[in-house]
């Protein structure tokens, strides 16, 4: 049998996977020293959520250590304890051992005990400065962080507070629940409760869904009002709530008669000392606009429930609205309009074989629907659109570890966050990335004493941007470090073999080889390099995503890494070719233009490789059906269409082809899942006419062309060839 609580769970997880999110970007802003009172407010309740949420599921390891967590955050908003590096480092650590907590819980595994016990401790120590933290529940109830009632304290000696509380139908909405607060309020002493059901309306006027009843608390203990409001914190704005503080009257009208259809009748005066002459001055206080006393009769019960029932119908229609959806639903659903271009492109296929003229009312009617389909495929494919901001939120853990192995004073920037793309992207960006900014700093950014001796601020600069352009999403990574030492990266590339001692590369060329498989600059090996792996890695990944890495570098100014990357991988703007009667898709984000070569501009080097002499520089020339195996002998250039592209590293070819068909977006399906793994194809696509058309990998096709000039520009190459 299904249990019924499973999807609960998976909801509170997912959740909590957010409230760890929202916890680590605000201690990073308490830590910078950005935050504001509500970012430390936030950082509370996320916490104090995910210990509530806990204590459903009776997930004790987690209600204990949250709680311990919850104190000192506390502490921290009460100002008793002071948020110093030393504590907020305490409370980074503490987030991930939270971290750890929620995936052991998720996925029934072991809590590491030891680590926890050591996080309270540290606790421990920064609480005696603050007075000390109260003990850990043993178990819990429900949500909002609500435990189990532990035994009265020593009642004597306690003040007696006044409590009226009056929830609203937003507060059960929300999964709110009054006993639970009251089962709190028990924690802080006695209390005495009397339910109020004078505004309950006869059955027929009632919202199923509405808020009728009230409670008069009384509670004894020796507490302030703020730990009372503690209580409330969660559900102070779905409800209205006063709080009398001992010996003053209770915050209801003088005079007010409350009577309802079951005949009970509650009237409120003030008590008798109030009377006496010294309370005048009070009451001539009070504003002319002040409520006059009066009577609440049964049918005003009834018109407020109608009018209650209006009012949530307005706001709910008001209010935004969300949903959670499983993602394999959102797949599919991207899945299904993918199908549906495919075949809008079939039935444009076969309404141009049957010659129909575009002036038509079939023609137009397609138009319309190819119009229709895009703005379709646009929307969902928006539906999947994420801010990179979950991505960005790691870097500045991670720059401050970095920064503490290296010594080095590291300080990072990060611009445009609200940037958004296809989730799959966000997934897989995370890696190269996380190597990038690794990379900078330890190889990028110089040493304390380097700095000084070059007269530049202590503190090294690192920034990551992210932005739209050209549709498709770039990613900076720079430093104001010392620049990529060329003759280093030259000396280890002729060391490992990788290119002749007498080659003569451009700058651009030397830069790249850094994207080398186990190429390394690293004097010595270390936990954070000097094994050869990490920018290799950055760019295969790029690669799999359909993307591009460059590189610009100023000795002794520092370096940018750009990757550009698709907005989604399940489309693709392609210029649809042929060649040797085969139909290829190139991406049209790598064509730079196109041209029809001529006699004059061709030069040969050997057999099999040409250069296109091109604004003052030469590019070399690649037959994609040769490159593919279509086909044996090569195309001659004048009698090809060209088209320049821009590979990784900005490096450039000439693709020459048979013809081009146009311009067309198309759905991009997995080869490599559905066949296997193809050199210099990316992937495939269904064409109108429903053939299979192949995605040509513009990056493999254009390193291929370099490889074949053994690492040497076109540019010396034929200087070698001149006599």
């Amino acid at each position: 049998m299904e249990d019924p609580m499973a999807a609960i769970r998976e909801t509170f997880f997912q959740e909590c996977e957010e409230q760890l999110a929202e916890l680590e970007s605000g201690l990073i802003a308490m830590e910078n020293g950005s935050a504001e009172v509500e970012t430390v407010n936030a950082v509370f309740r996320a916490v104090h959520s995910m210990k509530g949420g806990a204590g459903i599921f009776s997930l004790d390891a987690l209600v204990r250590f949250a709680h311990v967590f919850e104190t000192a955050l506390d502490k921290v908003r009460s100002g008793t304890l002071v948020a110093t590096p030393a504590v907020l480092s305490v409370f980074l650590r503490a987030a991930d051992v939270l971290a750890d907590l929620v995936r052991a819980a998720r996925e029934n595994g072991k809590v590491d005990e030891a680590r926890t016990s050591a996080m309270v401790a540290e606790f421990d120590q920064i609480n005696e400065i603050a007075g000390g933290v109260g003990p850990a529940p043993q178990s819990s109830a429900a949500a909002g962080g609500v435990f189990e009632e532990d035994p009265a304290p020593d009642s004597v000696a306690r003040s007696c507070w006044e409590i009226n509380y009056t929830p609203r139908a937003e507060l059960y909405a929300k999964a709110n629940e009054t006993a639970i607060l009251l089962r709190e309020l028990r924690r802080l002493g006695e209390i005495e409760v009397r339910l109020d059901t004078s505004l309950l309306p006869e059955l027929s006027e009632m919202d199923p869904e509405g808020s009728y009843l009230s409670w008069h608390i009384k509670l004894k203990a020796d507490c302030n009002e703020a730990d009372i409001r503690h209580v409330f914190e969660f559900v102070e704005d779905d409800c209205a709530l006063s709080i009398t503080p001992p010996d003053e009257p209770q915050g209801l009208i003088p005079g007010t008669v409350i009577t309802g259809d079951n005949g009970f009748k509650f009237e409120f005066f003030p008590p008798p000392e109030m009377e006496e002459p010294e309370a005048e001055p009070v009451a001539q206080a009070v504003p002319a606009t002040a409520p006059q006393p009066q009577v609440i009769q049964p049918s005003m019960v009834k018109s407020q429930a109608v009018e209650a029932i209006a009012a949530k119908a307005e706001s709910a229609a008001a209010a935004p609205v969300t949903i959670r959806v499983d993602l394999d639903r959102v797949d599919r659903m991207i899945d299904l309009v993918g199908e549906l271009v495919i075949n809008e492109a079939m039935l444009s296929q076969r309404v141009l074989e049957a010659g129909i003229t575009r002036a038509s009312g079939v023609a137009m009617a397609l138009e319309e629907l190819e119009h229709l389909t895009r703005e379709i495929q646009d929307s969902v494919m928006a539906i999947r659109a994420q801010p990179v901001r979950s991505v960005f939120q790691r870097m500045p853990r991670l720059v401050r570890e970095v920064a503490a192995q290296t010594g080095k004073q590291v300080r990072l920037i990060m611009e445009g966050e609200n940037t958004e793309v296809d989730k799959t992207v966000i997934e897989r960006i995370a890696d190269p990335l996380t190597h990038m900014i690794r990379n900078a700093i330890d190889h990028g950014l110089e040493s304390t004493e380097t700095r000084i001796e070059s007269g530049k601020p202590v503190e090294g600069t690192v920034k990551l941007t992210a932005l739209h352009r050209s549709g498709r999403i770039v990613l900076e990574v720079s430093d104001d470090g010392g620049g990529i030492n060329r003759a280093r990266v030259k000396q280890k590339a002729v060391e490992n073999g990788v290119i002749a001692p007498d080659a003569q590369l451009t700058d651009d060329e030397i830069d790249n080889l850094i994207f080398l498989p186990g190429f390394s600059t690293a004097a010595k090996v270390s936990d954070i390099s000097g094994r050869g792996v990490g920018m290799d890695v950055v760019r295969q990944s790029v690669a799999a995503l359909g993307g591009r890495i460059s590189i610009s570098s100023r000795p002794g100014q520092g370096s940018i890494f750009t990757l550009s990357l698709p907005l989604t991988l399940a489309v693709l703007d392609g210029m649809v070719v042929s060649a040797r009667g085969h139909t290829l898709i190139i991406p049209l984000g790598a064509i730079v233009e196109t041209l029809k070569p001529r006699a004059a501009d061709v030069f040969p080097l050997d057999r099999d490789l040409n250069v296109l002499a091109l604004r003052g520089g030469y590019v070399p020339m690649v037959d994609v059906a040769a490159s593919l195996g279509y086909c044996d002998q090569f195309i001659e250039p004048e009698q090809s269409v060209a088209l320049l592209v821009e590979g990784e590293g900005g490096v450039r070819a000439v693709l020459l082809v048979d013809a081009i068909h146009g311009q067309r977006q198309v759905v991009i399906k997995s080869l490599e899942a559905n066949y296997r793994a193809v050199p210099g194809i990316a992937a495939a696509t269904v064409m109108g006419d429903g053939r299979v058309a192949l995605i040509l990998d513009v990056d493999a096709v254009v390193r291929n062309a370099r490889s074949e000039t053994g690492g040497r520009t076109p540019e010396a190459l034929i200087l070698a060839e001149a006599p």
